[in-house]
């Protein structure tokens, strides 16, 4: 069941603010995208509800452009660390309750965190650890961290698994190792307890810890 339409602020309209802005319109929410630079705010503005040319740093400025009333705000402004952390700080100042913020290493990271950002994101380490994984394994298409050392990931399944059924893989057993269930193409072909018979090109949907599921993934 797709989530009711919600409203975002997005603060910082370079690549990274940009590409979530007009996703959160495209899927039907509505969004205000704030810039200083009016180049990037007419980039955006034919493709979110509201873009406005503003300083960030200038709380009234935030709250003339309505960020006030959002659900939701995230901070992607990028290298200016001033001008992002008083964003973070305004934000929280005109009444959003959840923040998001961008931030460029790891004592920003901190400093975003005690300023009460819900989460700090890092898209650059984020995205190069989600490359290294994949590259890592070609049979891993996907992966996404659970927290608590839990990671979900789907595998192509390979030649040797063509042809057996999902119990004969033992997956809890012999790694640890929980399946979520298999999809063949566009469709869903279920979990163990549906124990569907494999095919090559198949996406197994799997969950467990990283040592575990790279014990899977090695004895392919």
């Amino acid at each position: 069941m797709p989530s009711a339409p919600r409203s975002f602020a997005v603060i910082g309209l370079g690549t990274f603010g940009t590409t979530v802005a007009r996703e959160l319109a495209r899927i039907g929410n509505e969004v205000i995208g704030i810039d200083i630079e009016e180049r990037n705010v007419s980039a955006v503005a034919d493709h979110i509800s509201y873009a406005v040319i503003a300083d960030a740093r200038d709380e009234a400025a935030l709250r003339e452009a309505g960020v006030g009333d959002c659900d939701v705000a995230l901070i992607a402004i990028g290298e200016d660390l001033e001008a992002n952390v008083l964003a973070t700080i305004n934000t929280k100042m005109v009444g959003v309750e959840t923040i998001w913020a961008k931030a460029i290493n790891r004592t920003h990271h901190r400093i975003l965190s005690k300023l009460g950002a819900e989460r700090v994101i890092l898209p650059e380490e984020e995205v190069g650890l989600h490359v290294a994984q994949v590259l890592h394994n070609p049979r891993m298409r996907n992966y996404l961290s659970m927290g608590n050392g839990f990671h979900v990931v789907n595998f192509l399944v390979p030649e040797q698994l063509g042809g057996k059924r999902l119990s004969e893989l033992r997956l809890r057993d012999k790694f640890g190792v929980r399946s979520l269930g298999v999809m063949r193409g566009t469709d869903f072909l279920g979990t163990e307890a549906d124990d569907p018979q494999l095919k090559v090109e198949d996406k197994l949907m799997l969950l467990g810890r990283r040592n575990d599921l790279r014990d899977f993934a090695a004895s392919l």
